[in-house]
């Protein structure tokens, strides 16, 4: 069993009481993690429970904090963006982060491939500790969409959603198809849409994970989402 969270923005209670009471191999956040302490610590209850993955959001870049308790911490290495990981008997594929126009908003060309090609263009003024500024670190680039879709998965995880939501991406759509995979689920708008009548259309069942929700492998809500009065808004 596998379980998927939607965005917990600095709330981890409700993942901790889930893998307690349903024991799952492994467990997935789907981006906004946000922990307001290295991840490690703020899931220490679980380490020894569970597998604990996660894709980056776009709120993982907000600050320098936010940032560093993610990417600085000690599970950083279980960061699925860009690679095909074996998790629970199954193939899952990661794409984190969110696409920007100032690099690529598909279906539009993108105006950078790679990071390397927008540092040279970006002035040293932006840089962040000498690389991509903070808030690129999220932004997803076309060469690391273009590496996954030479893999093959049975699940893809993304931050951004499929075309079957008003904000989603065909990209999304495509990747999935490249990919081969039966199921895809999404974080990032803080809602639980019911995807079922786009089955046909995509080729895959997709599913939506809330604010804070938690769903299972075949998409059913085993915590349901929280409201919010501010949905997250398309980057």
């Amino acid at each position: 069993m596998i379980l998927f969270c939607g965005d917990p923005h600095g709330q981890f209670e409700h993942i901790i009481a889930a893998v307690q009471e349903y024991r799952p191999a492994a467990v997935i956040l789907l981006g906004d993690l946000q922990p307001q302490r290295p991840l490690e610590i703020e899931l220490a209850p679980i380490l020894a429970m569970t597998e604990l993955w996660f894709i980056h959001g776009n709120h993982d870049t907000d600050s320098e904090a936010d940032h560093d308790h993610l990417f600085g911490s000690d599970l950083a290495d279980r960061n699925l963006h860009g690679r095909v990981v074996e998790i629970a008997g199954l193939r899952v594929a990661g794409l984190g982060g969110v696409f920007r126009g100032k690099v690529w908003t598909p279906p539009a060309p993108a105006r950078f491939d790679t990071p390397q090609q927008y540092l040279a263009q970006c002035g040293k003024g932006n840089l962040w500790r000498g690389g991509l500024p903070l808030k690129h670190r999220s932004t997803i680039f076309p060469v690391d969409y273009e590496d996954l879709k030479k893999q093959r998965a049975d699940i893809l995880v993304t931050h951004e959603a499929p075309s079957a939501h008003p904000h989603g991406f065909a990209a999304i759509d495509e990747l999935a198809r490249r990919l081969g995979v039966r199921t895809t689920f999404h974080g990032h708008h803080h809602e639980q849409l019911d995807y079922s009548t786009e089955r046909a259309r995509l080729g895959f069942d997709a599913v939506g994970v809330g604010l804070r929700g938690i769903a299972d492998m075949t998409g059913q809500v085993v915590r349901a989402r929280e409201l919010d009065t501010v949905p997250e808004p398309p980057c």
